[in-house]
């Protein structure tokens, strides 16, 4: 790379950039410039080291940092250089690599990926419970033991307390109705090229010679999974480059393991580190706080960050009488704060430990009339009631499609149950064909009774008349005329007695809302169908692009954002309001668990306190002008008024007197009204 173009980069950027003598560990505080390293170099590989596109893969967690490594990449790079480049997902990888060597893992190469509800349902089948929370735990606990790579005989042995033993249970019949359903789940995108990687050596040998080099983005997000993969794909050559925080690293809970980074400096003793210190977001206020906190956990690797951005705005910590309070007090200073400093909604942003925070706080948003917009809602589409109702137009669009085709024929319930399901998938799985096409063979009259075969044609049958009238013939084939999408989706509806499955199954409040949300699609569908003379087959590929792109980050609204600490990690404002500093909640204590092992109480909790105080220093370093803290006295939780101490982490941030509101507010919100209309007039 030329000198002109390593100008912008300060020395530990550029070494970082520039050295490919072997392994290399970028350890990158926050603001620290990671993005740009990591573009750089993939630019140095292509323009100046002779690496041909195809050869280098660079992997992140989340799409929205692929795609903005992707753009970078496009201003710095020649298209013909950079023509076969990948830069995506660990997942995305994942299911380009078992595609192509789908038979190493017993699969057809169009095999169906089940998202999380898909597979919660099979989950839920086997347990044949409605407890959310032992659901979900089981989910967990399966997920956590697939990143880990044990497999249910490895689960069935480490398995030590009653729940434990439950999941390990549930993981082996869970896998063996995969395995007949000829599909995956999200976890299995890692752990199955992993274990073909690890079995098979020329599978492992071509992908090597394949990927020439690797760099791997928020590497302490890695689980052993991740890892055993990265090490895999990079051989005995060892050619990458990781690019990683301890002090960010926050999420263990879903399997990340932060030893990944020192392990790497065990597993490659020659690996080049290399650290970066300037942070380029944050002023130095807000930086020392930061550093202050993290200082309190043990550190893998000694790390300071520094600014040249000045002091900058002194960090306020205030007490609230309640959390009513707190909400209110927040969209009142907010709603001041953009006059006075003639800034945009989208320069503030509400953090907070957990979801169940968010509620007050958009109600005083909304009093007030302040915009917002809020991290991890449910989409429309993520609903399960439209996901059942989408899953029928799915499968009448594609007969291949076996996650729809599954969710289809079980919602309503019509006698097909899951042994039912499983010896179709196996049959399926062994002609290497669809879970549809397979219903209709005469083949399969060998594997399935009269009385499970029945119920399954005559839901294809059904499937058939709908795909017909939508201008669909046999084999996919298209017909002379397609009825009126509106008229088929009445039709469709009426027939599986949707909105009678909604009233059996759950309360009459929780039906209503459910069979709402269905007609709200249904009419949407409808006016879409007539504004754009769309058939149905049409109307459906229009649904999957809308789905797909909102579940993409477009830009951004002005409006302040509301997130949790989790999902505001990789984004920065200028202006942040960290809610709820308040032991038990931040630190967030979790939930005493019979199942623990007495003897590992103490470990675990200080392994939890380690990992909250990184969530904290997260949640400090998304400011980059001014951050301002509050907690409650009391907070409302179930009807109850929980008393509530500051946050053992406000000491920590070594702030000064002046900066720490000790005496909690204790305006009434009238006053606090006639306080913003005072303020909004003198700065209007």
């Amino acid at each position: 790379m030329s000198k002109f173009e390593t100008t912008g980069l300060n020395p530990s950027q550029r070494e970082g950039v520039l050295y490919l003598d072997g392994p290399c560990l970028v350890l990158a505080g926050a603001g620290s410039g990671k993005t740009r390293v990591i573009t750089q170099k993939i630019a140095y590989l292509l323009r100046e080291c002779g690496y041909a596109g195809r050869n280098v893969v660079a992997l992140t967690f989340t799409n929205k940092a692929a795609r903005e490594m992707e753009d970078r990449v496009k201003l710095l790079v020649d298209p013909s250089l950079a023509k076969g480049l990948t830069i995506s997902t660990f997942h995305s990888l994942g299911v380009r690599i078992l595609r192509e060597e789908a038979r190493f893992a017993g699969l057809k190469p169009q095999f169906s990926i089940f998202d999380s509800d898909d597979a919660m349902a099979i989950i839920q089948d086997l347990l044949a419970t409605t407890d959310r929370g032992r659901l979900r735990s089981v989910q967990q606990t399966i997920s956590l033991w697939k990143n880990g790579l044990i497999d249910p005989d490895g689960a069935a042995n480490v398995a030590s307390t009653a729940s434990e033993v439950e999941a390990a249970k549930v993981y082996r019949s869970y896998n063996a109705t995969l395995v007949a359903y000829q599909a995956v789940d999200f976890d299995d995108l890692i752990a199955l090229p992993a274990r073909i990687f690890e079995q098979h050596q020329e599978v492992r040998e071509r992908w090597q010679q394949r990927v020439r080099y690797l760099l791997v983005d928020e590497y302490q997000d890695t689980n052993v999974c991740q890892y055993r993969l990265v090490q895999w794909l990079t051989g005995v050559r060892a050619m990458f480059t990781a690019v990683g925080d301890d002090d960010q690293a926050i999420y263990a809970w879903r399997g990340a393991t932060i030893e990944n980074l020192a392990k790497l400096t065990t597993d490659y003793p020659q690996i080049r580190l290399i650290k970066l210190e300037q942070n380029y977001r944050s002023s130095q206020c807000i930086l020392a706080a930061a550093n202050h906190v993290i200082s309190k956990n043990p550190k893998l690797f000694e790390k300071k960050l520094w600014s040249e951005h000045g002091m900058g705005d002194a960090i306020s910590v205030s007490a609230m009488a309640n959390d009513e309070a707190e909400a209110e007090n927040v969209a009142m200073k907010i709603s001041a704060a953009r006059f006075e400093k003639r800034a945009s909604w989208k320069d503030f942003a509400v953090l907070y430990r957990g979801n169940h925070q968010a509620r007050i706080v958009e109600q005083a948003m909304r009093n007030l009339h302040i915009p917002y917009t809020i991290s991890g809602g449910q989409s429309f589409f993520d609903k399960a009631e439209v996901r059942d109702v989408l899953a029928y137009l799915r499968l009448v669009a594609n007969e291949d499609d076996d996650p729809a085709f599954i969710r289809a024929a079980t919602t309503p319930k019509r006698g097909i149950g899951q042994a039912t399901l499983q010896t179709l998938g196996q049959y399926a799985g062994e002609r290497q064909i669809s879970l549809f096409e397979a219903l209709f063979e005469q083949g399969v009259e060998g594997s399935l009774a009269t009385r499970q075969l029945e119920p399954l044609r005559t839901f294809g049958d059904f499937i058939n008349r709908i795909r017909f009238r939508a201008g669909r013939g046999e084999a996919g084939q298209p017909v002379s005329a397609a009825e009126p999408a509106g008229s088929i989706l009445d039709d469709l509806l009426s027939a599986i007695q949707y909105e009678r499955y909604l009233y059996d199954t759950l309360d009459e409040k929780a039906a209503q809302s459910r069979w709402q949300n269905v007609l709200e699609l249904v009419g949407w569908l409808k006016r879409k169908a007539e504004a754009d003379a769309m058939g149905l087959l049409d109307l459906v590929q229009h649904v999957a692009l809308v789905t797909m792109l909102e579940r993409g980050d477009e830009q951004e609204p002005d409006a302040v954002k509301l997130s949790t600490l989790h999902a505001s990690k990789g984004l920065e404002y200028p202006h942040v309001y960290l809610l709820g500093v308040e032991e038990g909640l931040l630190p967030h204590l979790g939930r005493d668990d019979e199942d623990v092992d007495p003897t590992k109480v103490a470990d675990a909790l200080a392994s939890r306190i380690q990992e909250e105080r990184r969530l904290m220093y997260v949640g400090i370093t998304r400011a980059q002008r001014s951050l301002h803290l509050s907690w409650c006295q009391k907070r409302r939780r179930a009807r109850e008024d929980l008393v509530r101490e500051p946050s053992r982490f406000i000491e920590e941030m070594g702030l000064s007197a002046a900066e720490l509101q000790l005496q909690p507010d204790t305006l009434s919100p009238k006053n606090r009204l006639d306080m913003l209309r005072a303020m909004l007039n003198k700065t209007s």
